[in-house]
């Protein structure tokens, strides 16, 4: 929120807004030393940056970003020719104003005229300003301390700025609550978990704390109002609370998505937002089976119709993402491989009978796979085999010679080695049936699978090391049982 200037990739993107109002904007711009140079206007949309408008300033450096659309509201910054961004804007209902700025020392010598959020805001910043570097500079006093006493002293100091900063923010909230920085400083806060002697029983309940904090954790922010998104509050607030709140199973993601794009359908801006954060998050998702959101999210609200913002292109992605995807998730019986091994003779998956079944998908001419598929081999032969696992390696590309003669070469005994015939391949194909590299979403090598005796998927994508714990855990559990 303070007055900053920061290199950045400039990013000239046509992100689609709704026209606010129909009473147009117009922000006329001093910003010396500026002369016959182009500046820009931009605005936050998550994490990305994007221009809005632009001037060029005259001789007297001077400019105005001017339009027949009134902006979509939110924090804006002016960005400089050299692409910097100079100082932040906040833009609301009132968006005819002035700003006259001079970059030698943007912190005492920018002054808005017709603007009391600006105004509001600038006195904010002067003051976070001032007591973030006092902040700044005791915590490298902290750094230096050399008692206990010392460094109490400093702490204690330390929390009395920050608590003025807060205090500074509730005086904003009640004088002006219906501004937009009241609604930023609402956004921004945290729920304070009431002290111990005020939660049951009347001591500390780690259980109490955590559903206190998550059930308060949005309040006073709105799901139907677009404003958050043109900030650079809100997405990192939504990424914590997926990330350190909600509990990191399909059924739990699934459930708090579904709330908050349900609230947002009333704001087409916001829920094109969401849902597009929400299918970049989970497509690719950093946790093993989290893929099923991005399944959930296709078949609820993609595939029946409400994402027609997305291009073609991008639907298409998603269209032959999640057909891949549905077929492979955690849980769901594994699809069937109908393949040869090395002599040509049939050897589908489902004629292997284990306790775990180790799918490898692997090329012989890729460097990652001759450096994995050993190493995967030597725990096989040293641990897995006596533990009821059985190989099916898959031979996706490299050639039937490179093929055979890795086999050989480091003796990969008592695998399944197997591949599809060009037969079979171009029978599906013909029937116009999904290939094993769509069913598995194969797409680089290696890429591994496990699954259990009655062939359900059980892990996926993971590394050798990280299966080797799952089946550990699976064992010890059938052991206690």
């Amino acid at each position: 929120m303070s007055l900053r200037k920061i290199n950045f990739s400039f990013l000239l993107l046509s992100l689609s807004v709704t026209a606010f109002a129909q009473q147009g904007h117009n922000i006329k711009l001093t910003l010396k030393p500026y002369k016959k140079e182009q500046v820009y206007l931009g605005y936050y949309y998550g994490k990305l940056k994007a221009v809005s408008d632009s001037t060029i300033l005259d001789e007297n450096s001077r400019g105005e970003f001017k339009g027949k659309e009134k902006l979509p509201p939110g924090i804006y910054f002016v960005v400089s020719p050299k692409k910097e961004i100079l100082f932040e804007v906040l833009i609301d209902s009132e968006q005819n104003f002035s700003i006259s700025a001079d970059t030698v020392d943007l912190m005492h010598n920018i002054t808005f005229t017709g603007s009391a959020d600006n105004k509001l805001f600038q006195s904010y910043t002067n003051f976070a300003a001032k007591d973030g570097k006092a902040i700044a500079d005791l915590q490298k006093d902290l750094g230096n301390a050399k008692t206990k006493s010392d460094s109490t002293q400093i702490i204690d100091k330390i929390r009395s700025l920050d608590q003025e900063i807060q205090d500074y923010r509730n005086d904003v909230q009640k004088k002006y609550p219906a501004s937009l920085l009241a609604g930023l400083f609402t956004a921004m806060k945290e729920p304070v978990v009431p002290p111990a002697d005020k939660q049951p029983g009347g001591k500390y309940d780690t259980a109490f704390a955590y559903h206190y904090f998550k059930s308060h954790y949005w309040d006073g922010v709105s799901f139907t109002d677009d404003k958050l998104v043109r900030t650079p509050i809100f997405e990192p607030k939504l990424e914590k609370y997926y990330r350190d709140l909600v509990p990191h199973d399909a059924d739990s993601i699934n459930k708090e998505v579904d709330w908050m794009l349900l609230y947002a359908r009333v704001n087409k801006e916001l829920f094109k937002y969401l849902l597009v954060h929400f299918v970049q998050k989970y497509v690719n998702p950093e946790y093993m089976g989290e893929d099923a959101v991005f399944v959930h999210l296709f078949e609820k609200f993609i595939n029946t119709g409400e994402a027609d913002f997305f291009t073609e292109k991008y639907r298409k992605f998603i269209n032959d993402r999640a057909y891949s995807l549905m077929a492979n998730l955690i849980g769901q019986p594994a699809p069937n491989l109908i393949m040869v091994d090395t002599s040509d003779k049939a050897s589908p998956l489902y004629n292997v009978n284990a306790k775990f079944i180790v799918i490898c998908f692997w090329d012989p001419t890729c460097s990652h796979c001759k450096e994995e598929v050993p190493k995967l081999d030597s725990i096989y032969e040293a641990k897995w085999k006596q533990e009821g696992v059985k190989m099916y390696g898959v031979m996706v590309d490299g050639g039937r010679a490179n093929w055979t003669r890795f086999i050989q070469d480091h003796n990969l005994r008592d695998w399944y080695h197997v591949y599809e015939t060009k037969e079979h391949h171009d029978a599906e194909e013909a029937a116009g049936k999904p290939g094993y590299k769509q069913l598995y979403d194969v797409y680089q090598t290696p890429t591994l699978f496990l699954l259990d005796k009655d062939k359900r998927i059980i892990a996926k994508k993971l590394t050798y090391q990280q299966f080797d714990k799952i089946i550990t855990l699976k064992l010890n559990n059938t052991k206690s049982s």
